[in-house]
């Protein structure tokens, strides 16, 4: 088992529960970004800034018990796929039973900017967000174990 984190739009502050998560569990952690990103990681991989490069080099790191770190939906579907576990910055967990939902209400939101409408942005961290990650992260620590 690994922890691998799409270290392209992931917070410093779950950058760092990730690490410390991975020191206490004794396993590996993995980065993967593009090049415009400066990121300090012992396994660090960085691509370039093609299109779903990230996407598709953290794809090929990931195995099944791993735990991936992304909020990219279409990402996190793929990883499932492999037998992996997904987990968004936020703290949600990406379950089989919820990402045909979630891929499907991307693609609605897509279909709406792409006619001229608006969507949300996400709204600023807060420390629960830091303590729901943490939290949903140990848990599935403990289920891959």
């Amino acid at each position: 088992m690994k922890i691998i984190i799409d270290a392209d739009a992931c917070p410093r502050a779950v950058l760092q529960i990730c690490s410390d998560a991975a020191r206490e569990h004794g396993i590996p952690l993995y980065t993967v970004s593009s090049f415009n990103h400066n990121i300090v990681s012992d396994n660090h991989t960085m691509v370039g800034n093609n299109p779903q490069e990230t996407d598709i080099a953290l794809t090929n790191k990931t195995a099944p018990g791993d735990i991936v770190v992304t909020q990219d939906w279409g990402l996190a579907a793929m990883v499932l796929g492999r037998g992996a576990a997904a987990i968004a910055p936020s703290g949600k967990i990406f379950r089989g039973e919820n990402i045909d939902f979630l891929l499907e209400e991307r693609e609605l939101k897509a279909r709406l900017r792409r006619g001229g409408g608006r969507t949300r942005g996400p709204r600023k961290r807060t420390a629960e967000d830091d303590a729901r990650f943490s939290d949903n992260l140990r848990r599935l620590l403990k289920e891959r174990s």
